[in-house]
């Protein structure tokens, strides 16, 4: 073999474990981005886009604010751009929690005018509540102190009614939609009690009020919503209008 031609078997293992060795370090660095030229590889933003209000009465104003906007068209589109992705990508500390149902008509994010980092939201059928549900609810408030929880209901909720019919009827649900109307029936049983020319949509309502309330009192959130850190809102949203209004629980 000519030496000359083939170069030593050893220095190319030894440039193989040196380039190895710095593709490792490059994977373990803490700065989660990408070096550009002429910055560092640990730069990020100096300031949060939109720092989290303190307090239930500041988030819940910030949340009605960019509901104001929503129903207006005078949208901001906050916290929407590469410096938020950015900054949120190592922590987020958002300041609300939302907990609302599956309609496709009905994000919070953008009813709310909010961006990324900004809310936790939970969607379920009819915002139907059960143990993972309730604890996804409680991560905000008791692991980062987020200081407010919205449950929004909804006009024309579909998820209600065919609960409302079912449970009326006497007829289950297919599948595991049944599971759903079972964790409606407290308001069904409500909006049967109050009567009406809605029921469907007093039931709605009353799923709100209802599921609302059991947070504010459970075990873990009460204590929050007695010091004064946290507030529970339940709220109902209009498909017709854009508008969200206030049910219960408002921080004042």
């Amino acid at each position: 073999m000519d030496p000359a031609r083939h170069p030593d078997r050893r220095a190319l293992l030894t440039g193989g474990l040196f380039v190895a060795t710095a593709a490792l370090v490059g994977c373990s660095s803490t700065s989660g981005a990408p070096a550009t030229a002429g910055a560092s590889p640990q730069a990020r933003p100096t300031m949060q886009p939109s720092a989290r209000p303190a307090t239930p009465e500041a988030a819940f104003t910030r949340l009605m604010e960019g509901n104001e906007r929503w129903v207006n068209g005078d949208l901001q589109h906050p916290d929407r751009d590469p410096d938020r992705r950015e900054f949120v990508a190592q922590k987020q500390e958002p300041f609300g929690s939302v907990l609302s149902c599956i309609d496709s008509r009905v994000p919070p994010e953008l009813l709310f005018d909010t961006g990324l980092g900004d809310l936790y939201v939970m969607r379920t059928g009819g915002e139907a509540v059960g143990p993972v549900v309730t604890g996804s609810v409680e991560y905000g408030p008791m692991t980062s102190g987020t200081p407010l929880i919205v449950v929004l209901g909804h006009q024309r909720c579909g998820a209600i009614e065919a609960s409302y019919e079912s449970l009326r009827d006497g007829k289950p649900l297919p599948g595991n939609l049944e599971a759903i109307a079972r964790a409606l029936r407290p308001a069904y049983e409500q909006a049967v009690r109050e009567g009406g020319d809605d029921p469907v949509d007093t039931m709605a309502r009353a799923q709100v009020t209802l599921t609302a309330a059991g947070l504010r009192s459970n075990q873990d959130l009460a204590p929050l919503v007695k010091k004064g850190t946290l507030a529970v809102v339940g709220a109902y949203y209009s498909l017709d209008s854009g508008k969200v209004e206030v049910l219960a629980g408002a921080p004042s």
